[in-house]
């Protein structure tokens, strides 16, 4: 396997646990997790292992608007071998039920 195809495999490994651990927080008024609710607008994984977040809230009040990007932070960053990790908070676009998982409309019972 070429070195850039082993870099390549090595990030997607990471992405994934990113998102597992990402689907460990949950809006403690919905019971979904936020990855499902479609509250993660983007994950990527610099070199050296840095990972940035972009991610929303349900709506720009919401009363866990502190807790849930800290605790999207914290358990990213336990991930073994991941340095540094940036969450950034943004409500453009702003965030529609249309942007939840089939899981979660499920679960919420709009299916």
């Amino acid at each position: 396997m070429e070195k850039q195809d082993q870099h390549i495999e090595a990030q997607e490994d990471i992405k994934r646990k990113v998102v597992n651990a990402i689907k460990d927080v949950y809006d403690p008024e919905i019971p979904v997790d936020v990855y499902e609710l479609g509250l993660i607008y983007e994950i990527t994984v610099y070199p050296v292992n840095n990972v940035y977040i972009l991610m929303t809230l349900t709506s720009p009040n919401c009363p866990a608007a502190e807790s849930i990007p800290s605790e999207v932070k914290t358990r990213v960053g336990e991930i073994e071998g991941i340095n540094n990790v940036e969450v950034e908070l943004t409500f453009d676009p702003p965030y529609s039920q249309d942007m939840m998982s089939e899981v979660a409309k499920l679960e919420l019972g709009f299916l």
